[in-house]
């Protein structure tokens, strides 16, 4: 359901990350909780993209 949310034991302890990447969906989940826009989360994470964004937001819905 989720292509953009990944679980490594050798990343992040195994949090869901995004694509692989050290960047849990909890610190892009808690940035937007904070007020920040998707335009400042691609500006502080360059190598996300906006889909990324909408599924770990689409993720912790589910969860």
């Amino acid at each position: 359901m989720f292509k953009r949310i990944t679980f490594d034991q050798q990343i992040m302890g195994g949090r869901a990350c995004i694509r692989g990447m050290r960047i849990p969906v909890s610190v892009i989940v808690g940035q937007v909780a904070h007020g920040a826009t998707v335009d400042e989360i691609l500006r502080d994470y360059p190598d996300l993209e906006q889909e990324d964004i909408t599924e770990a937001l689409e993720y912790a819905v589910e969860k």
